[in-house]
């Protein structure tokens, strides 16, 4: 299940995502964003991998936590299918992604992500939980 939408951006590639609480919303930032590398539902998980970032806030902390994961595509070709926060502290995040290594025979790469950006950064408290807006440089 998808929770998240697409936003048309110029030259860049945005998505909100929600969650009941923030930790939720935050993970889904994560998968939403390897659902935009590579289709979600191709990956399996297989493996897990444990980041940990630290920020100003939890913006920086968010921006730092898909860095950090966007990271392990780039350096290790690795492919998240699930994330889960583990623990979040007023400047840590903690979290845990399961996956497995790319392998262009079963996973069919969509589009490229360059970098994550703090341009129209968002997270939010709603009535009917958080919201979280990035945008990736494509």
């Amino acid at each position: 299940m998808k929770n998240y939408t697409l936003l048309d951006h110029t030259a860049d590639i945005g998505v909100e995502v929600w969650g009941n609480t923030k930790e939720e919303a935050l993970a889904a930032t994560v998968e939403a964003m390897f659902d935009l590398i590579a289709a979600n539902d191709s990956v399996a998980e297989l493996e897990e991998k444990k980041i940990a970032v630290s920020g100003a806030d939890t913006a920086d902390m968010l921006i730092n936590l898909l860095r950090e994961a966007l990271y392990l595509f780039h350096s290790k070709s690795w492919l998240c299918k699930t994330c889960e926060i583990l623990e979040m502290e007023e400047e840590k995040i903690t979290a845990r992604l399961q996956g497995e290594p790319y392998d262009a025979k079963k996973h069919h790469l969509k589009m490229e992500i360059k970098a994550v950006t703090y341009h129209t950064l968002k997270i939010e408290k709603r009535d009917q939980g958080w919201r979280a807006r990035v945008i990736f440089d494509v």
